[in-house]
């Protein structure tokens, strides 16, 4: 038996063999005594693999890919199409493998331990994330200015502070953030939604970090520790601020007056003072205020929420600042 070959169609510089690790596929063509090597699209897509090509194009923002699949999927960056639905909660994604490990969040399964704490995790992806915390390994580096982070999605979005790029925008007041992350973290300032719940007092909170830290509040943990000062912080953000009392270093610099601030966060609430913005808006009276600390205790003049309890009389007050002048008069 014979295998006749039609040269004019052979893939990859007319080899393509097993042996190259390229997937080829052959069908019988009329009789048995005559076969024929043919191009399937699982073949094609092999081979652009290995030349580089990127046939698939998006005609919105140019990015190019090797698969369409993975074309149809980054299109959906734009439509804002999410096919992929949570039956639990509704929540939907644009990416199946979101919506799978989404879901884990609704099962208490979390399987991957990590072998120097113990910290459970849903997905082997979040444990090998968290051992860098352990390792300090930043395998991922920005090209501009050496900066190395221990994510990928981290790097893209500092990427983002060279470019200026802003791809995510908010459908309600039009900001645009360098993330997606960023943006959800916004939006739930209109929607009002605290998605995460302290399993202790259940507190519910707009940010997983934030939950986070407030549960250290009931375990007493600070695992952060200043090696100059030895203070120990509940949030490794935290102590990252901290060390700055140490340095004097104010890398974040307004462009309008020249003010510096230690804090990112410090720069931006600043920055209103100039343009006048009140992004947060109280959903009973609607009066606007600058930052969303100052929403949250402006909203406990409605429901009369008192969380800062002094220690040594049990008076109650609505804010941090409150209780600390109150204490004074026990001193």
């Amino acid at each position: 038996m014979q295998w006749i070959f039609n040269d004019s169609i052979h893939c990859y510089k007319n080899t393509c063999s097993f042996y190259q690790n390229i997937s080829c596929f052959f069908f019988w063509q009329g009789t048995l005594k005559e076969h024929h090597h043919v191009q399937s699209d699982e073949c094609r897509y092999s081979c652009d693999i290995h030349r580089g090509e990127r046939p698939y194009g998006c005609e919105e923002c140019n990015k190019a890919f090797s698969k369409k699949c993975s074309l149809v999927t980054h299109k959906r960056m734009h439509s804002g199409e999410r096919p992929y639905s949570c039956e639990v909660c509704n929540r939907a994604f644009s990416i199946q493998s979101h919506l799978i490990k989404h879901k884990c969040m609704h099962s208490d399964e979390r399987p991957y331990v990590c072998d120097v704490c113990n910290k459970t995790y849903r997905s082997n992806s979040g444990l090998i994330k968290h051992k860098r915390t352990h390792s300090g390994e930043r395998p991922y580096v920005c090209d501009v200015c050496n900066k190395a982070y221990s994510q990928n999605s981290t790097l893209i979005q500092h990427k983002r502070t060279h470019t200026g790029e802003r791809p995510d925008v908010c459908d309600v007041c039009n900001k645009a953030y360098s993330g997606r992350g960023a943006l959800l973290q916004h939006k739930r300032t209109h929607t009002g939604e605290r998605p995460y719940v302290c399993d202790v007092c259940n507190k519910a909170y707009s940010q997983n970090s934030t939950m986070i830290r407030h549960k250290h509040t009931h375990s007493g943990e600070r695992p952060y520790v200043c090696v100059v000062c030895n203070k120990a912080y509940n949030d490794r953000s935290i102590l990252i601020q901290h060390k700055r009392t140490h340095s004097v270093e104010r890398p974040y610099v307004c462009d309008v007056c020249n003010k510096a601030y230690s804090y990112k966060s410090d720069l931006k609430r600043h920055k209103r003072t100039h343009t006048g913005e009140c992004p947060y808006v109280c959903d009973v009276c609607n009066k606007a205020c600058r930052n969303e600390c100052t929403l949250i205790e402006h909203k406990r003049t409605h429901t009369g929420e008192r969380p800062y309890v002094c220690d040594v009389c049990n008076k109650a007050y609505s804010n941090k600042s409150t209780l600390i002048r109150h204490k004074r008069t026990h001193w």
